[in-house]
């Protein structure tokens, strides 16, 4: 990839944070990530200035007064992004590209992250990683990501989210608090389910789900269009009115499956549009899972 890529990081990380203070408790990584962060400590009579977050229903209903949980905090998470840079995410219809509006979504998260006192590292693949830092903290760390994630540079290539999964089994740092998927899953198969299901059971894992709209349906043209593979570079004319329909349904097979691969491995994941801000979706994307933490115990 050549061109400049169309991003503004500091606009939309002011934007995420401003609407994240407003919406999710601080600290919130350790709401986020299930079992790490904090260490359980037992309970104690519930305070009026206590979490209510924290209460545990089942142990209060046994004791027949409010009892909340205490635990022991464990610092330093270490989060990893897992960045698809390849051909597919290359690719748009809208004002971002998918792989212009990842970016900025990992820059504001990762933002958040490092300046909550945490530390954030990050690998690039396409079918090998090709870019990757280990976890750093504060400032410098955010410059790091913010100069990788905006060099075009280092986009492109055949997308092959099977292999990476399967090589980074044996290679991730085990005390790595959670990651986070980025990217649009078009490949996603159930030949991938066996590594993300290991993955996802050795480490707490998100998938962030990019898409644009082109990615579900077949635009409306009058004119015949050529069409090219952009791994075998086989180009195809195809009849839009005829292969608009096949199209949009295998669009919406593979997302249905994609779904229910999540689901059924228990990753938490979101769907992103690039027709859409970000911000809102992951702020309540967040905060719902915090609330979903008081029921893990």
């Amino acid at each position: 990839m050549k061109r400049e890529l169309n991003l503004d990081i500091a606009g939309s990380v002011a934007a995420f944070e401003k609407l994240i203070r407003k919406v999710l408790p601080k600290n919130i990584f350790y709401k986020i990530v299930y079992g790490k962060g904090f260490e359980f400590d037992g309970y104690r009579d519930f305070a009026p200035d206590d979490d209510a977050s924290n209460i545990d229903w089942k142990a209060s209903k046994r004791a027949e007064k409010l009892l909340t949980r205490k635990y022991i905090e464990e610092r330093d998470l270490k989060i990893l992004f897992l960045i698809d840079i390849s051909d597919n995410m290359v690719f748009g219809s809208t004002e971002k590209l998918k792989c212009e509006y990842a970016a900025e979504l990992v820059a504001a998260l990762s933002h958040l992250i490092l300046f909550s006192g945490d530390r954030v590292g990050f690998k690039f693949f396409n079918d090998a990683i090709i870019q990757q830092r280990d976890y750093g903290w504060g400032d410098r760390q955010f410059k790091i990501i913010e100069q990788e994630i905006s060099n075009p540079l280092n986009y492109g290539g055949v997308s092959n989210l099977d292999k990476i999964l399967e090589d980074l089994l044996g290679q991730l740092d085990k005390s790595t608090s959670m990651i986070f998927i980025v990217s649009d899953f078009i490949k996603l198969n159930h030949d991938t389910k066996k590594n993300l299901s290991f993955l996802s059971s050795l480490y707490e894992t998100v998938a962030f789900v990019v898409r644009d709209p082109l990615d579900f349906k077949f635009p409306s043209l009058d004119k015949e269009v050529i069409i090219e593979d952009p791994e075998t570079h086989e180009k195809i004319f195809l009849n839009p009115k005829v292969a608009k329909k096949a199209y949009e349904e295998n669009a919406m097979m593979q997302t249905k499956a994609m779904r229910q691969i999540f689901v059924d491995l228990g990753v938490d994941f979101i769907e992103f549009s690039t027709e859409e801000p970000f911000a809102l979706n992951l702020a309540e994307f967040l905060r719902n899972r915090a609330e979903r933490r008081i029921y893990k115990s």
